[in-house]
Order: C-alpha cells, then sequence, then structure tokens
C-alpha cells in the first residue's frame, strides 16, 4: 500500500506491506533505480511475518522536500539522517535494514552510528560508508573505469546531460551494471518514471560531487558528516553480498570489507550473471538474506 508521512526534511512516499505488527524490515534503493526493486522480494519478506516498508529516496519518484530552502544534498550524512528520521516518524524502534548502492549506504551508516535501531543489516557491495579524505586517491584503472559516469556528474556538462537525457542514461547504467539482466522496456519504464522528480537531478549531482570533496555538504548534518569520517565499524549482525556480473563494483569484490563489521558477519557471492540490481535481479537471495539476519537477530 502507498503511504507518505512526514519525516525530517522530507515527505517520505512509501511502499508498507505484510503484518503491520510483524518485525520490521526497511528496504532501500539506490541510483538510478527505485522502490521497484523490490516489488518480489517484499512479498516474500511478508509471507514470513515482516512488515516491509520501502521508501522512495529524496529526489526520487513522490518523495518530496518540505521545504523550498533545503540543501538538495545527495551526499551520505543525509541518506542516513532521512533514514533515522523515517524509524522515528514509524516510530519504529528497531528494524532490519537492507539496500544497495545509496540505500545501502544509509542502512550502513545508521548500523553503525544508530546500533540500537538496526536488528541487523543486509548490504549490497559490503561497508558503504564513503572515506572522502581518501576521495582523492586514485583507484586501479579498471575500477576508474567503471566510475566515469561520477567524474562525468562533476562538471556542467554531465549536470546538463543528466538533465537532458536522463532516462538514456539512467537506462545505460542499467545495461552497464548488470550486462546479464534481460529487462524489458516495460520494467525499465516503471523505474524511470521516478527520476522525473524535479529534485532528481540536483540531489544525484551534490551526490556524486560531495563524495569527491567538491562540493560543501549540509550544514544541518555535518556532525553525522564528522562521525562518518571515523570509519566507523558495524557491530550489529550483517550480511554482505555481489553480485559475480556487478558492472560497476571494483574488481575483486567487497569481501575484503570483513575488517569493517565487528559483529556476527557474513559475505557471500549471489550467482550465475547477477549485477548491480541485486534485490531485483535475485530477489529470492536477497530475501532469504535477510530472513538469515533476523534469525541471527533472534526476537
Amino acid at each position: 500500500m502507498l503511504k507518505r508521512i512526514d519525516a525530517g526534511v522530507l515527505s517520505v512516499a512509501y511502499e508498507d506491506s505484510g503484518d503491520p505488527s510483524g518485525w520490521p524490515a526497511v528496504l532501500l534503493h539506490g541510483f538510478p533505480y527505485d522502490i521497484h526493486s523490490y516489488d518480489e522480494a517484499a512479498p516474500l519478506l511478508a509471507a514470513q511475518g515482516a512488515r516491509v516498508i520501502v521508501p522512495w529516496l529524496r529526489g526520487y519518484g513522490p518523495t518530496r522536500f518540505l521545504s523550498a530552502a533545503t540543501p538538495r544534498s545527495g551526499e551520505q550524512a543525509a541518506l542516513g539522517h532521512d533514514l533515522l528520521a523515517l524509524l522515528d516518524a514509524l516510530q519504529i524502534e528497531s528494524a532490519v535494514l537492507g539496500g544497495y548502492d545509496w540505500g545501502g549506504r544509509a542502512a550502513c551508516i545508521v548500523a553503525a552510528l544508530w546500533p540500537e535501531r538496526a536488528r541487523g543489516l543486509v548490504s549490497v557491495n559490503g561497508y558503504n560508508i564513503q572515506d572522502i579524505a581518501k576521495s582523492g586517491e586514485p583507484a586501479s584503472p579498471e575500477a576508474e573505469l567503471r566510475y566515469w559516469y561520477q567524474y562525468y556528474f562533476h562538471g556542467e556538462r554531465g549536470r546538463r546531460g543528466l538533465e537532458r537525457n536522463r532516462r538514456e542514461l539512467c537506462r545505460l547504467l542499467w545495461r552497464l551494471w548488470s550486462p546479464e539482466w534481460r529487462f524489458d522496456d516495460a520494467t525499465y519504464e516503471r523505474t524511470a518514471d521516478s527520476f522525473d522528480n524535479p529534485d532528481f537531478v540536483d540531489v544525484v549531482i551534490q551526490s556524486y560531487r560531495h563524495r569527491y570533496a567538491l562540493v560543501d555538504g549540509d550544514p544541518a548534518v555535518a556532525e553525522v558528516e564528522r562521525r562518518l569520517a571515523a570509519q566507523p565499524p558495524i557491530t550489529v549482525p550483517a550480511i554482505t553480498l555481489d553480485g559475480d556480473a556487478d558492472g560497476v563494483m571494483a574488481p575483486g569484490g567487497t569481501a575484503h570489507h570483513a575488517g569493517r563489521f565487528t559483529g556476527r558477519h557474513e559475505h557471500r557471492l549471489v550467482t550465475p550473471g547477477i549485477g548491480h540490481n541485486l534485490p531485483q535481479e535475485a530477489p529470492e537471495a536477497f530475501a532469504d538474506t535477510v530472513l538469515t539476519v533476523k534469525g541471527w537477530a533472534g526476537g
């Protein structure tokens, strides 16, 4: 069921399914995707007693800023704070958090900084908290090639390209990042409608500039960003996932992130041919992972 709630600086639109009194699971999408990434995984979890909350992130779909004065920031601290505000607004004390890309980053941030709010964590591509202080250090040439879109967004040509060609550009990213996923036009268009949000371009551009320390962040979340600079460990039960055909992931995957997780932790490689949009490409595997973490957390 589509619902809306004021949470922090946003009017958040979200899907709410399953038993309203069930164990809460909050699932978060990435860029450039939306809540349809969980169309198949959410019912699997609801069938196991979950109340499944799937929000559109800031800048996507029907989610809106409450004030024109709020900076249209896509920085990591803002995404994490949005998730915390949503839990508060929904009066959810603690939930199993799951996500990938931007959504995985928000989930990792809440799990790291407010562990009492996370019963467990499922994060695609490992420890997703950015180390902005080291963002100027070059990666391997193979990894740098995969980040071309981020560098494109650093210039005004890239901003205009996203503004004018958002559907074509985002569809290209889907193909590059999930080269073996044979999605059809209807599947893509159902999500691409979310990119028509009036704040989509501003939020995306700020996100990919802030992570390289090219622009200032929102002063309202500066303290959160300061805490993230310490690269805090994640202490809650966690499973991290990689798809074996993820076209944006750095070569070698993220199994080496294990040291960032100081609670019970497991890393899984999801095969065959699974790309970056893992919950939509492998919904059964994603749902099974959420259920495993929930079992570890107990209750």
